[in-house]
């Protein structure tokens, strides 16, 4: 079962946070600022924050800028992952992944059915990794952004979760770059 160990020390994570929206600005962001609340809250370091229209190639030039930034460890991006036209960011991620993570919308689905019932069936919420950096697309909502974190995402990125998290794992996601 998964537990803290208090042993470990807290190894602080430096998140990025890319909002998805033909209609919010930062004044207007509740996704965008539950996450941010939520990266501090938990001691983590906000390296970054933007809001791009629902564009695929501006999101995944953002992505890929991001991924290419050594201050930049993780991206959670919130918005555009629904069934509508304008719907692009699941796309986006994958034109950036070079793996997908793909449990995390499993799991995704199964915390959003407990609170949304069967409407978490219109959620495409992904995750991948690309140059060394963990990114999350994870839907528009306030509470899909609380649920990720909460019952996901603060346990993942905490160096500290038994049996395993992602944060051990980081000196190894870019080593197939560094062989000969």
């Amino acid at each position: 079962m998964s537990r803290i160990d208090e042993t470990r020390p807290f190894a602080p994570v430096r998140f990025a946070v890319l909002t998805v929206s033909d209609t919010r600005d930062l004044t207007a962001d509740k996704s965008g600022d539950t996450l941010v609340g939520r990266i501090e809250g938990a001691r983590h370091v906000l390296a970054a924050r933007t809001i791009l229209r629902d564009e695929r190639d501006q999101i995944a030039a953002q992505l890929r800028d991001w991924c290419a930034d050594p201050g930049i460890d993780a991206i959670l991006s919130t918005g555009g992952t629904g069934l509508t036209g304008r719907d692009v960011t699941v796309e986006a991620h994958r034109d950036v992944y070079e793996k997908e993570i793909d449990a995390f919308g499993t799991v995704f689905t199964i915390v959003s059915m407990q609170k949304i019932g069967t409407s978490a069936i219109q959620s495409r919420a992904c995750a991948g990794v690309a140059q060394g950096t963990y990114l999350f697309a994870l839907p528009g909502s306030p509470g899909a952004c609380k649920d990720a974190w909460d019952e996901i995402l603060v346990h993942q990125f905490d160096y500290r979760h038994l049996p395993c998290n992602f944060v051990e794992i980081f000196p190894r996601l870019d080593e197939q770059l560094r062989r000969k």
